[in-house]
């Protein structure tokens, strides 16, 4: 049995290692898809992706392979539909295991077949025309279509995710398998039981304060954050035209006026931020389109599948697995990047190129920062 999970380890910490220990009670491995530099609420990562890929291995996952930085800076959707069609890609696995509020694969699956319901999509499109963003459109559209209870589903941050890898999943032969959060609420400032939120974590690292308790037996060293990048973030933005903004993902509606006017009247991000949301836009959202604006992520790029699968770190039963992948996988399976970048068709060098551009600038965001290159330095971990 090989079983997989998407994730971001962001940080890694023991929720993580206990979904982990639960997923390969049944499998005999597990593979890791994992965010880079750069994570799906456009956010940078807390760590480089080397050292958390380390991380992952040293606590049960068997194989890292990068997920694209262009798929793991998405929405939910792209995030996991990204997720899991590089997953499917490798033809070695068997299911994927995810955290979920509810784990009843069931009720989840009911929940993802609602959203192709044609009166659900009516209700929803009238909400979002009248001003509600997506996630509260979609709470109040289930609602009323269905019941407050399948609302209630659709309401919780893991659920969501579930249901779009479910609903990713249809037309492949691989298993869901949901499994039990445990521990404080997403986003939570609580612990429980040695379990803490990894937003939680970040806040103690960026603070200095401890927070070796919520994780493995390992320290961050240099970890990175985003205000490093603000005055960089502004640079780019302000070079930018309204038709450049309308050429990023998930701009439509006259988006990009309403950026571009926001952008001369801000002079820090937070006001940027106060001046771009409203009840339609979501604050992630708005974080999303200044990463892909940084590391010059074009419309088009989410839409594509992963063209190549890059390997950050494995064990031996994850060498074994590889000489399975490389067998039956279509795409470019890359352990050296120098090597590897050659064989990629023009289309797969520019989605790689976001990876490298991204990689390069989070080592802008660290506290101790690092020359370009790192991807072509730092080589596949092995444990």
């Amino acid at each position: 049995m090989v079983c997989a999970v998407i994730c971001e380890y962001n940080p890694f910490h023991n929720g993580h290692k206990y979904l982990i220990n639960q997923a390969k009670k049944d499998g005999d491995v597990l593979i890791a898809v994992m965010s880079g530099s750069f994570t799906q609420r456009g956010d940078i990562a807390v760590a480089d992706k080397f050292s958390r890929a380390e991380v992952a291995v040293k606590n049960g996952a068997d194989l890292v392979i990068e997920l694209p930085t262009v798929l793991a800076c998405a929405p939910a959707e792209t995030f996991a539909r990204g997720g899991v069609q590089l997953i499917n890609s490798l033809d070695i696995v068997d299911r994927l295991c995810f955290g979920a509020e509810d784990a009843d694969v069931g009720l989840l699956k009911l929940a993802g077949e609602a959203f192709d319901n044609d009166e659900f999509k009516i209700e929803l499109n009238r909400l979002m025309k009248d001003g509600d963003y997506y996630p509260k459109a979609v709470h109040k559209a289930m609602s009323k279509t269905f019941s407050p209870a399948m609302a209630e589903v659709v309401k919780k941050p893991n659920n969501i995710l579930a249901v779009e890898y479910i609903k990713a999943l249809s037309g492949t032969d691989i298993e869901p398998a949901a499994i039990k959060r445990v521990g404080a609420e997403h986003d939570s400032a609580e612990s429980q039981n040695g379990i803490a939120s990894a937003s939680y974590i970040r806040e103690l690292i960026k603070r200095s304060e401890e927070y070796s308790e919520f994780v493995p037996d390992y320290k961050i060293e240099n970890p990175a954050d985003i205000d490093k990048l603000e005055q960089a973030i502004m640079y780019k933005l302000r070079t930018m035209s309204a038709e450049d903004f309308a050429a990023l993902p998930d701009v439509s509606e006259g988006l990009e006026n309403r950026l571009y006017d926001a952008v001369r009247a801000s002079t820090s991000i937070d006001e940027l931020l106060g001046n771009i949301k409203t009840k339609r836009y979501t604050m992630a959202r708005i974080r999303r389109l200044c990463i892909y604006a940084l590391l010059n992520i074009t419309a088009d790029m989410p839409k594509k599948s992963p063209p190549y699968a890059r390997v950050l770190a494995f064990n031996s039963k994850g060498a074994e697995l590889l000489k399975d992948i490389k067998k039956a996988c279509p795409l470019p399976l890359i352990t050296n990047v120098a090597d590897g970048y050659k064989t990629l068709d023009n289309n797969a060098k520019r989605i790689f190129d976001v990876d490298l551009l991204a990689t390069d600038i989070f080592n802008m965001a660290t506290q101790k920062n690092s020359a370009c290159g790192a991807d072509f330095t730092r080589g596949v971990i092995k444990i």
